[in-house]
């Protein structure tokens, strides 16, 4: 399998389906292990990377997901590929341009992935469409159980599993999930929610994972600590009070734009259709910005029955990637990833300066926004 048989479409994570997706976009996810009687990674030779390497990647291709698994060698891929898996959320920033023998697996539907040899000697994540972190942790508990058939895991009766950063000890697992809160924002109360989520102790991040900001109003939260709180409290956490509470704070930022702000949500709305519409160069992180806001209008329109001016003219636009339908949700998270810089550089089919990068995103937006 190819990068470019995944590169031209959105993953079924971003596909706009599941609970609460409007504002959940994805539930993920990961836990860190690593093999007893090994070296941590950062204290590995190249050797002794590539013996992990051959440990690991059998175990992982050969697992029984019911879906095709591929092998990807991050060490020796052009550095577009592996900026494109981290657009894709499939790798983490310090895997794709770290040192050494080091390898991926990837689910041809993206689902599951296994990183090999980044912080950790192995890190699987599983991700899926809205709040369903209930279902990722069911899958990822059986996951790592059929693989620790075949493996033997650094583990300690009192400290539990052994990683190579201490907020990972313990259960090994990093729970994640992605909002995207552009009212919040629009109604000048971010720092409600940030506030919220320091008080819980939680991470966080933007669209693309650690060292990253909140690019298109994407934001990522996790949490901080593994020790001592069960895999099963933690998701429970997550899933039942923490990311309700923040999606309360969103629907209601919301409803208040609509009732006492309409002007300037209405405004927002049209100045980000005209200039998606007609813009020659637009820029990756204007594209975020004013697609965010697209992305709003509609999922107000179908969850909260708004009816706007400058809504209903976006409702009534055309898809014409998609066979003339009205524009929806997938239409814009599909042109929210398909115009990061790697994917456009991937199905173009070669490196483009950014210029030209601007003018091809801006052709591919008012391509699928044309009336």
């Amino acid at each position: 399998m190819k990068l470019t048989d995944i590169s031209s479409d959105i993953n079924e994570w971003f596909s706009g389906k599941g609970p609460l997706s409007d504002i959940v976009i994805s539930s993920r996810i990961r836990l860190a292990r690593n093999l007893a009687d090994r070296k941590f990674v950062s204290h590995c030779s190249d050797q002794e990377k590539t013996e992990i390497l051959d440990i690991l990647k059998p175990v992982i291709t050969s697992l029984d997901l019911g879906d095709n698994l591929f092998y990807f060698s991050v060490a020796d891929a052009p550095e577009i590929e592996r900026h494109f898996l981290v657009e894709r959320n499939l790798i983490s920033r310090h895997h794709a341009f770290g040192k050494g023998p080091r390898g991926a697996c990837i689910a041809s539907k993206e689902s599951f992935s296994a990183m090999i040899n980044e912080e950790d000697h192995l890190r699987i994540q599983v991700i899926k469409s809205g709040l369903q972190l209930a279902d990722c942790a069911k899958q990822i508990n059986h996951i790592d159980d059929l693989i620790e058939q075949k493996v033997d895991y650094a583990f300690s009766s009192r400290l539990g599993y052994l990683t190579a950063c201490p907020t990972n000890l313990g259960t090994g697992i990093r729970v994640s999930v992605m909002l995207h809160l552009p009212a919040l924002k629009m109604a000048n109360q971010t720092e409600k929610f940030l506030n919220a989520a320091r008080d819980m102790n939680l991470a966080i991040r933007g669209l693309f994972g650690e060292g990253t900001d909140a690019a298109g109003d994407f934001y990522q939260l996790s949490n901080q600590v593994s020790l001592g709180i069960s895999e099963e409290q933690i998701v429970s956490t997550f899933e039942n009070k923490i990311i309700p509470e923040i999606v309360d704070y969103e629907i209601a930022a919301r409803r208040y734009l609509l009732s006492e702000n309409s002007d300037n949500l209405d405004d927002r709305i049209s100045r980000a259709t005209a200039v998606l519409k007609n813009a020659r160069l637009i820029s990756s992180h204007e594209a975020l910005h004013l697609l965010s806001h697209l992305r709003l209008g509609i999922n107000m329109h179908e969850t909260l029955g708004a009816s706007t001016p400058a809504i209903e003219q976006l409702c009534n636009l055309k898809d014409n990637t998609a066979a003339a339908e009205k524009i929806s949700v997938r239409t814009i998270n599909r042109l929210f990833m398909l115009t990061l810089p790697a994917h456009l550089q991937l199905n173009y089919g070669k490196p483009l300066d950014p210029t030209h990068r601007d003018a091809l995103r801006a052709q591919i937006i008012r391509t699928a926004l044309s009336q």
